[in-house]
């Protein structure tokens, strides 16, 4: 297959909003792929190489291009053997060979192919493939049922595995993937509760009623005595927390897959802020913060998986693995004033708020449906940052004003929902001053555009309607709570969470 056959269904997928023509555009596409050329193609039309982060600057991809070919040639084997080569290129003289590799490269495509590997290689390929949409694709091209193909992405992580293996091996091969002790499992997630009385209302009685902290989500998996830890995007940072490796390897069991929360607490045990979470998950993370782990699910222990069964059964195995102080705080089966006493609890401790799950429910691993519902006093949405004004006054010299934007849910570029520059600090301004230039796409001396990559937590009083942005919504009194280093663009609230807010 040629290169500029992914870049038409590209084009095509983007210049529509119908679910049903991209799912049809792709699955189109995936019938025409020989077996090899399944993956990658898979991972590019879902935005991103099927080798992951290639070491390629923005810089470099934004620099000067030999002229395009005048004729597409380039096929998808040849152009991921490159991508492979850039991929396992480094040490000493590694920039000057990535750069003849971009030359070949850039050489050899035509001009629609060379901006589509530019925003390929830099992660900005947006052109509206959600994983949703593509699973969708998946099953229509393979012919399977949709929830066959979507359990099997969600248990295996890998949207270009789960192509191939419904694309070759049909229902049987999806079927047969199970959750594996050392490979991480998307997380389920909750679903915004309009109030506690609400989602008690929604629920029924059969539910429990959890702390919601102001923590970072984790998925521990134990082995014998081999721990490894994954953050909510499924990025491993089992080197950078050893104290969580350690509690995991004292439960007593062989293996396990638990599902939780971590964050830093002050001596009078309140959380520390988020900052001080998310910096133990970077390479230069101070050990001298210490994590501290709350489990609220068990999906795997000592040979038998728990994912289909009842959350009630998952807890009662969770209760006999963990001590007291690794367990979530909650009450199972509350009545309106217990419920109401844990919410009370959790707030008074300093957290977010509660989460509200259905006893009876599987794990839906990936999913965020209406079984569990997270509930807190305030409304917050997490928002794409797209772009940033230099501000005035005691502002001047720094930029303030963001421009926060909504994931479309037909996956089109990140929808504007309004601006703020409320709730920043000294230090978050600095630090937006010196990140933004790097993210930014055009600076006309007042507005800075960037590439949509950064997701920022806000609260806000509700919505309303306006003519002023393009989605027909604007936020109420909006104001920055933090960054969201463990969230991707793709994991922000949808246009349609900010207009249930009218």
């Amino acid at each position: 297959m040629l290169l500029n056959t992914v870049v038409e269904t590209s084009a095509a997928v983007g210049a529509t909003r119908s679910r049903k023509a991209k799912t049809e555009a792709l699955a189109a596409v995936l019938r025409a792929c020989a077996v090899e050329e399944i993956a990658p193609v898979t991972a590019w039309l879902s935005g991103e190489p099927l080798q992951g982060r290639l070491g390629v600057g923005f810089r470099t991809l934004s620099g000067s291009r030999p002229a395009p070919a005048a004729e597409p040639s380039l096929t998808v084997l040849a152009v991921d053997a490159l991508l492979s080569a850039l991929a396992g290129t480094s040490g000493a003289g590694s920039t000057a060979r990535r750069s003849a590799l971009l030359a070949e490269l850039w050489g050899a495509a035509v001009d629609a192919e060379q901006r589509f590997l530019v925003r390929l290689i830099g992660g900005e390929l947006r052109q509206g493939a959600l994983e949703g949409v593509m699973v969708e694709a998946i099953a229509l091209a393979a012919d399977v049922p949709a929830p066959v193909a979507r359990r099997a992405f969600m248990l295996s992580g890998s949207l270009p595995s789960t192509a191939a293996l419904a694309l070759t091996d049909g229902v049987a091969g999806l079927a047969a993937v199970r959750l594996e002790v050392g490979r991480p499992v998307r997380p389920m997630l909750a679903s915004p509760g309009a109030s506690l009385d609400a989602a008690l209302e929604s629920l029924g009685a059969d539910v429990t009623v959890e702390y919601k902290l102001d923590g970072a989500r984790i998925q521990v998996h134990r082995d014998g005595e081999s721990v490894r830890v994954w953050t909510r995007t499924l990025r491993e940072i089992t080197a950078a927390v050893p104290e969580l490796v350690e509690h995991v390897r004292a439960l007593p069991c062989t293996s396990a897959v638990l599902d939780g929360e971590t964050l830093a607490l002050s001596d009078d045990g309140r959380p520390r802020k988020f900052q001080d979470t998310m910096s133990r998950f970077g390479s230069d993370g101070s050990e001298e913060v210490l994590l501290s782990p709350f489990f609220f699910d068990l999906l795997h222990l000592d040979g038998q998986d728990l994912l289909d069964a009842p959350l009630a059964q998952r807890l009662d195995a969770l209760a006999g693995l963990l001590p007291p102080e690794l367990a979530m705080p909650g009450v199972r089966r509350p009545s309106a004033e217990e419920a109401a006493d844990v919410l009370d609890g959790a707030l008074t401790a300093g957290h977010e708020g509660v989460v509200v799950k259905a006893l009876d429910a599987p794990y839906a691993a990936g999913r965020r449906g209406k079984s569990w519902q997270k509930v807190k006093p305030v409304h917050t949405l997490d928002l794409v940052v797209i772009g940033a004004e230099w501000g005035y006054g005691r502002r001047t010299g720094l930029l303030s004003n963001i421009h926060l934007a909504a994931r479309d849910p037909d996956g089109g570029p990140p929808v504007m929902v309004g601006k703020t520059f409320k709730g920043m600090t000294d230090e978050l301004l600095a630090w937006q001053t010196k990140e933004f230039p790097g993210l930014a796409v055009h600076d006309d001396g007042h507005v800075v555009e960037l590439r949509p990559q950064l997701v920022v937590e806000i609260a806000l009083d509700g919505a309303q309607r306006s003519v002023r942005y393009p989605g027909g919504v604007a936020l109420r009194f909006a104001r920055v709570l933090r960054y969201r280093p463990d969230k991707t663009p793709a994991e922000a609230d949808t246009l349609d969470s900010v207009q249930a807010l009218l």
